[in-house]
Order: C-alpha cells, then sequence, then structure tokens
C-alpha cells in the first residue's frame, strides 16, 4: 500500500506531478477499469505535461514582458478594428518565425500593438520558442550602460540581441536614436537577417523612421534590411486603452 512517506519520494525525485496523478488514481475507483499500461501513460501525460508548462512559465519570465498575460485568445475583435482572426490565429502557429522573418505592426497609440507583439511573443514561448521583448529606447539605454561600464558586458547583450530566435522592439523610433545606437540597430538587424525572426511595432510608417536615425546611408541600411519583404499588420481602430476603461468602469 502506498503511503505518504511514497508520495515524497515523487517529490524528492522531482516527478511531483507523476505523484500527484497517482495519488488521484489511487482515491478515484473509476480509474480501476483502466489497464496498467493505460495508467502508467496517464502518469507520464501528467509528468510531461507540467515540466513542459513549467518550461513555457520560465520562457515568459525571460522574455521580460511587460503584459506577460498578453496572448492571441485574449485579442479583441471589434467591428471597427482593422483585425483579421483567421490572420492572427494563423501567424500565432509562429511559422514565420522559424523561417526566420519580420513583421511590423504599425498603429497609433493605444490601439493594440504592443499587446498583438507580446501576443505574438507568449504564443512562440508556447512552442519553446526563447523570445526578447524590449521598447527601443530601453534596448539602446541599456545598450549604453553597457558601453559606458567597459567591463565586457556590452559584447554579451549585443549577443544577446543578435542571436534570440524571436526578439520585439517595441515602441520603435517613438523617439531619435543616436549615431552610435544606430550603429548597434543595423548590427543586430544585420546579424538577424536570415537568421532570427522580428517583431517591430511602431507608430509610424517606416518612410518615417528615415527621420529619426542619423546618417542617411546608416537609415537606408537599417530600413532595408527591417522593412523589405517583412509581413504587415496595419493596425487602425477605437483606442483599447479607453475601451477596456469604459468597460471595466461599467462592471
Amino acid at each position: 500500500m502506498l503511503t505518504e512517506e511514497h508520495f515524497d519520494l515523487f517529490r524528492q525525485f522531482r516527478i511531483k506531478a507523476m505523484g500527484d496523478k497517482l495519488r488521484e488514481m489511487v482515491d478515484d475507483a473509476s480509474f480501476d477499469k483502466f489497464t496498467f499500461e493505460e495508467k502508467m501513460e496517464m502518469l507520464l501525460d501528467a509528468e510531461s505535461t507540467a515540466r513542459r508548462d513549467r518550461k513555457v512559465a520560465k520562457y515568459v519570465k525571460q522574455a521580460g514582458f511587460k503584459t506577460p498575460s498578453a496572448c492571441v485568445e485574449d485579442v479583441v475583435y471589434l467591428p471597427d478594428r482593422t483585425i483579421n482572426k483567421d490572420r492572427i490565429l494563423r501567424y500565432s502557429d509562429c511559422g514565420w518565425v522559424e523561417r526566420c522573418e519580420v513583421m511590423v505592426i504599425i498603429s497609433k497609440t493605444g490601439c493594440g500593438k504592443s499587446f498583438l507583439c507580446q501576443a505574438f511573443g507568449n504564443a512562440a514561448c508556447r512552442k519553446l520558442i526563447p523570445t526578447r521583448y524590449t521598447r527601443l529606447a530601453d534596448a539602446c539605454d541599456q545598450l549604453n550602460r553597457a558601453r559606458a561600464a567597459g567591463d565586457g558586458s556590452y559584447y554579451e547583450k549585443m549577443d544577446a540581441y543578435k542571436t534570440v530566435p524571436l526578439l520585439i522592439l517595441d515602441d520603435f523610433m517613438t523617439t531619435p536614436i543616436s549615431t552610435q545606437n544606430s550603429v548597434d540597430l543595423f548590427e543586430i538587424m544585420e546579424a538577424r537577417e536570415g537568421r532570427c525572426a522580428t517583431i517591430i511595432a511602431s507608430q509610424l510608417e517606416p518612410n518615417e523612421w528615415y527621420l529619426r536615425i542619423e546618417g542617411e546611408l546608416m537609415a537606408d541600411s537599417i530600413l532595408n534590411r527591417i522593412a523589405t519583404g517583412a509581413r504587415y499588420i496595419d493596425l487602425e481602430g477605437p483606442n483599447m486603452r479607453e475601451y477596456f476603461a469604459k468597460k471595466r468602469g461599467a462592471a
């Protein structure tokens, strides 16, 4: 007969989900109808699912999402919002991430571009694709601090931006970037081209990014690696912050 000491062993062996499922089987007579092999399959499925869920949670935490709960299931499809459910679900399958493509999401402030790009990032984490989310201004600030520190951390951070399978740059070119940061961005996009997937979320159209990048040649080099062949989502519609604020108020 199984005792608490036996169930404690499951925790010690780090197969707690399997132990919990076994306890459920012992306490529930409805499991008696299953064969030994079927029960073993259930135990293994329980442990496998628990381990995968923990790994997904780890990827979501490492991604650094501003809204970790953002997911495609919660995207709101209002009649006056230019967003197609079939298209969103197709993109959430992450085939374009595996093909190392670029996605550009354009919308005015408040229309939901940040939520949408994080929802795609969350979908990637569910596929066990390492993801990194950051605002462009925050990335530039981080790189500038690391460069000033002179301790080698600059190269580590640059390598992280260059190699993460999915990089999400939010608030892209909301503010102008310096010549040095233009070089940083060029090096990142050059390294990622054809090797890793990238999401760019911005309030501005690509032809307006030129005004925020110092140096015409550098601007051309950066935009050519982002805009050429990218998938575009032009997100128009009501201000979603106001929409949810009114909805909470009504509730």
